[in-house]
């Protein structure tokens, strides 16, 4: 009996039943728990990490039975009120009194910056961000920070930078100012507090981005549970990084530029990316408890995987992958 997909897989088994479990409110899962908790994926690394090798019945019962324990403990275990922390909520501070929904005006929240940035802070509602395109603007690097929301990116505007936002809790904060040669954009939460109440599901941040196709992107996207919708199939990305917690992240990917390297870095995550069909690519993944899927590659040696002539490309992609429990699947269309 193979075990290098069982736990894997039973760990994503045990996780889609919660989510469908808590959901459908056959069981209460208290979400503080992953916070003091999060050792046990430690734990459950560690023990497969030490018995990699060994497929007997007996080692593969006891990996079992320490994913059993571990998740038993995340799942029901009621700790919300034993380790003697507050409960905490999120505020919302408005400065603006005028409350003005042109964002043009709003960038007295960052009086501080003498060096060309202009930011634009919003709080809960919906909100409107743009940075305008400038035909010197050949390479851009976007930052997009924060988490319990819904992000997606599947459209293009003749402005350098557009996002569409709708706000549940912490605020909104953009800036944009040019360094050198490169447009440098910030997106991101300020002022970040409390925890964020996941069983509400119709009260989270969403944010819809709109690029312009002209520069060449570098995008950075630290994250924590998120749900991550984008299609970058329309633009020049030279590199894209994405650091995320718990979460759904889809990334479509264009043609590669003479190098373009992408990043995934994920916890307990879906990860599903896609590359052109004839995309030169090569996968160097470390992902030691997760479910990969690497259809269209050939295997190089562990860890390693190329497309068919991917030495003799002219232009080529390199994606780094690298994650705990979860499923990482690269195809091509």
């Amino acid at each position: 009996m193979k075990s290098d997909k069982l736990i894997p897989g039973l760990i994503l088994v045990m996780i889609g039943g919660a989510f469908l479990l808590h959901n459908f409110g056959y069981i209460h899962f208290h979400w503080i728990n992953i916070l003091h908790l999060w050792p046990i994926f430690l734990i459950i690394g560690g023990v497969n990490l030490v018995f990699a090798h060994n497929r007997s019945p007996l080692v593969i019962a006891l990996k079992v039975i320490v994913v059993l324990i571990g998740f038993g403990l995340l799942f029901f275990g009621n700790f919300n009120n034993g380790f003697g922390f507050p409960t905490y909520t999120y505020s919302f501070h408005n400065n603006d009194d005028s409350d003005s929904s042109d964002n043009s005006s709003s960038d007295d929240d960052d009086d501080s910056d003498t060096s060309g940035t202009k930011g634009i802070v919003k709080v809960q509602g919906s909100s409107n961000f743009n940075a305008p395109y400038a035909a010197d603007a050949h390479i851009a690097k976007l930052t997009i920070s924060g988490g319990g929301a819904s992000y997606n990116l599947n459209d293009t505007t003749g402005q350098l930078f557009a996002a569409d936002t709708k706000e549940y809790f912490g605020r909104y904060e953009f800036s944009h100012r040019k360094q050198d040669s490169v447009y440098v954009l910030d997106f991101g939460m300020k002022d970040h507090k409390g925890h964020f109440d996941w069983g509400n599901h119709d009260k989270s941040n969403t944010v819809d981005f709109k690029l312009n196709v002209n520069p060449i992107w570098d995008i950075d996207v630290e994250t924590g549970a998120v749900a991550l919708d984008f299609d970058l199939s329309k633009f020049k990305v030279r590199s894209f990084v994405l650091n995320g917690g718990a979460g759904s992240f889809d990334v479509k990917l264009g043609q590669p530029l003479a190098r373009t390297n992408v990043t995934i870095s994920a916890g307990a995550s879906s990860v599903d990316i896609t590359i052109p069909e004839n995309a030169a690519c090569d996968i160097e993944s470390n992902t030691a408890l997760a479910s990969n899927s690497f259809d269209g590659f050939n295997k190089q040696d562990d860890g390693h995987y190329q497309t068919a002539g991917f030495a003799s490309a002219k232009n080529k992609m390199y994606i780094v992958i690298s994650g705990g429990v979860g499923s990482f699947d690269v195809h091509r269309e």
